[in-house]
């Protein structure tokens, strides 16, 4: 046995480098199939270690399966086949292509991007005061795994704050809890017809329009007029799925009127197998006036599932997301989720629970909004001061992101880059536009987001933007 072991090495215990050793000369085929082994004590004393390092080294190779033992005789190399390409190391090494840095680098950078929040004054004492109550009184339903829709408790505390938000009549069974809402799309079109037609709205959310591509849907992206998605484009796709945000739509930010909801309801009930998904990601932030209802508490024929987040309201990262089924999908649901498991942390589920029970959500949400108004409007307020005329804001209030339009001969790709130069985190319409190119007449069209950008940096911000634009 013609290695060593370095005693002084701290990064392993002696027996390892033995373990090592050995098992290192078996994969290479240095020692042959049933090859016996040196006695423990032999082979001590050949490394001049103790008795016990071999016998732990040995204890290991054998629960491992690369060396067996016949009683009174001692230990024999295992009938192992050659590893191909062993000769050029056990570990291959990933493409540097492929390395990620351990943090990205944001020093300097603002945001202005649509997909953040801000955390600055969110109450985690009082989270962790709710999470500390999930921890005292569900000790053994944190040991267990969770309903596949998700704890009831949660879900019918949830069914009650969005049937008193949002208006959704529901009942906790029709609540389907999980981490995102493209894992609860992508577990809702697992159950539909292949050849489905699907309805998306463009510009719209790239993330769902590439998930039912990938999953084989035929997807058709149709245009926006003022009031939304055009209804009569949507009749003529023949559609039997069509994903609409209503209340607040992604991302020109145009809210629905009731005449053209109304106008939708209809066309899915002209047909046995419609239905509508409603994305209702940001309702809860609505300025100057009152929320608007969901699309779901019109519906009086089942056929609108309702999708809902906490990511804009908490945090992206807490990633809990929920859909409401209609009692006809929820059947078939269930048939299909018997297996399935449930894949948001049950810890934040339950804290969730209290800290909506508690009244600390809604109040986390009064002050938000008070708090995003603030900022939406000094953002809005430099803009009109930094561009004048060549800047227009579609300023409808609500959500955490508008749209604006500017005067320019720069390209999209121009100005995205000198974004970067300047560390400036913005987005494009170009990125959500499914289907045509945005055209590029002396004006080019952004979606600004506010949540993350501080108030001192705001000015900041739009100066870099100017710079970009």
């Amino acid at each position: 046995m013609d290695f060593r072991v370095d005693k002084k090495r701290k990064s392993k215990f002696i027996y390892q480098q033995v373990y090592e050793g050995l098992r290192e000369k078996i994969l290479k085929g240095q020692v042959h199939a049933h090859e016996k082994l040196p006695s423990k004590r032999e082979l001590a004393d050949q490394l001049l270690v103790s008795l016990n390092t071999i016998t732990n080294a040995y204890e290991q190779l054998q629960t491992e399966g690369y060396i067996y033992t016949v009683e009174r005789k001692g230990y024999y190399i295992e009938n192992i086949d050659h590893i191909i390409g062993i000769e050029k190391g056990i570990h291959n090494k990933l493409p540097k292509d492929l390395k990620e840095k351990a943090t990205d680098d944001k020093d300097g950078w603002l945001s202005l991007s649509h997909m953040t929040s801000d955390l600055s004054i969110f109450p985690f004492n009082e989270w962790l005061k709710c999470q500390q109550k999930a921890i005292k009184n569900h000790i053994k339903e944190l040991s267990e795994l969770a309903h596949p829709q998700g704890p009831y408790q949660v879900r019918k505390t949830i069914s009650k704050m969005i049937g008193l938000t949002r208006g959704v009549t529901c009942e906790a069974e029709q609540i389907v809890i999980s981490a995102g809402t493209q894992l609860l799309v992508s577990q809702l079109m697992e159950l539909q017809n292949q050849d489905s037609v699907i309805a998306v709205e463009n510009p719209g959310y790239l993330r769902f329009y590439s998930l039912l591509k990938k999953m084989g849907f035929k997807v058709k992206p149709i245009p926006l007029d003022e009031k939304g998605i055009e209804i009569e484009k949507v009749i003529s796709s023949g559609a039997s799925f069509l994903f609409v945000t209503p209340s607040h739509q992604f991302p020109t930010g145009i809210i629905m009127p009731v005449s053209r909801r109304i106008e939708l309801l209809n066309w899915a009930v002209e047909s046995g197998d419609r239905y509508i998904v409603e994305d209702d990601y940001d309702s809860e932030f609505k300025y100057e006036t009152d929320s608007i209802p969901s699309l779901q508490s019109l519906d009086r024929n089942n056929r609108v599932i309702y999708t809902g987040t906490f990511s804009k309201t908490l945090f992206p990262g807490i990633r809990i997301s929920y859909m409401v089924l209609p009692p006809k999908l929820l059947k078939e649901y269930r048939k299909q989720s018997a297996n399935w498991m449930q894949n948001s942390n049950s810890m934040a589920l339950y804290t969730l629970h209290y800290f909506i029970e508690s009244g600390a959500y809604g109040k986390h949400i009064k002050r938000m909004s008070h708090h995003y108004e603030h900022k939406r409007k000094l953002l809005i307020k430099q803009l009109k001061k930094r561009f004048k005329t060549n800047i227009e804001i579609v300023d409808i209030p609500a959500g955490l992101h508008f749209q604006v339009s500017f005067k320019t001969k720069k390209t999209y790709e121009e100005i995205l880059d000198k974004a970067t130069q300047v560390k400036l985190e913005i987005y494009s319409m170009t990125r959500f536009m499914l289907k045509d190119k945005m055209k590029e007449n002396d004006k080019v069209d952004m979606i600004l987001g506010f949540a993350s950008i501080k108030e001192e940096d705001i000015e900041e911000a739009v100066d870099r933007l100017y710079q970009c634009v």
